[in-house]
């Protein structure tokens, strides 16, 4: 085993390294697929790489210059497409934002609905028989 997602049996792990305060680190398991890290680089995650002399090994980080707040947002914002796409994610709760997690979800919710279009009419019914006239 090579990092934490791989320790920890997960896909993608979220956290703030001690060693690096400044940003939130995102690590995916060792041989992650290009689908996964593709996801985590268009949520606007910094992806970095270290060749060693056995695996190599990905990951994201937070960019630099995001205050603390920015960057809880994007990173709990960067869960959902993940979740979507049926990885398993862990995320520190120090560094989840609710409010995000929230709009994420209402912005999901509403792009689904759009293009689901207008919910269909109710199937008409027998056609009412017709009251006699009075003469």
């Amino acid at each position: 085993m090579g990092n934490v997602a791989d320790d920890s049996g997960t896909d993608v792990e979220i956290y703030r390294r001690a060693l690096n305060p400044d940003t939130i680190h995102v690590v995916s398991r060792t041989g992650a697929p290009e689908e996964l890290l593709a996801l985590l680089d268009s949520a606007g995650l910094e992806r970095k790489t270290e060749v060693t002399a056995g695996p190599v090994y990905v990951w994201h980080e937070t960019p630099e210059g995001l205050s603390e707040k920015a960057q809880k947002q994007l990173v709990t914002r960067s869960m959902l497409p993940v979740l979507i796409a049926d990885y398993d994610v862990n995320i520190d709760p120090d560094v989840y934002d609710v409010t995000a997690w929230a709009q994420a979800m209402s912005e999901h919710r509403s792009r689904q609905a759009q293009a689901a279009g207008p919910p269909p009419l109710p199937p008409a019914g027998p056609a009412s028989p017709k009251a006699p006239r009075s003469r």
